[in-house]
């Protein structure tokens, strides 16, 4: 006979909401990849900041929470990892168009340690939660 305190105790887990409709799950990953871009155009903006006669990026501080939250979004409407990221593939294109010589001759990110800030803002972050997510499974 097979009392309840003879079987294992199971392992609680929290369960994922079920995914959204195919529909809504794409409308979101489009507004997640668009609001990718318009960050990212913000972000550029204001990175030329200062406070007095002092440089101060802001916009490269917020990058890292805005991109985790963007990639956090996006696991909403998948449970592949690797698809999580795909606004950062999209942030990461518009920093290179945006670090590119216009048809003027003109750059909007210059060869500072601000561009590199906001780099690695903007992905160092994102990427080191999702190591920190496929790692937790």
């Amino acid at each position: 006979m097979v009392t309840a305190s003879d079987q294992p105790t199971a392992v609680l887990r929290t369960s994922r909401l079920a995914l959204p409709d195919p529909l809504i799950s794409g409308l979101i990953v489009v507004l997640l990849l668009l609001n990718a871009l318009i960050t990212l155009a913000v972000e550029v903006l204001f990175l030329p900041t200062y406070i007095g006669s002092v440089p101060f990026p802001v916009s490269a501080l917020l990058a890292a929470p805005i991109n985790i939250a963007l990639v956090y979004g996006m696991e909403s409407v998948t449970d592949r990892i690797g698809f999580t990221f795909a606004p950062i593939v999209v942030w990461v294109f518009g920093f290179l168009v945006c670090a590119s010589r216009g048809p003027g001759g003109d750059i909007m990110l210059g060869s500072d340690g601000r561009t590199l800030l906001l780099f690695g803002c903007g992905v160092l972050a994102p990427a080191a939660y999702l190591y920190y997510r496929s790692n937790s499974r």
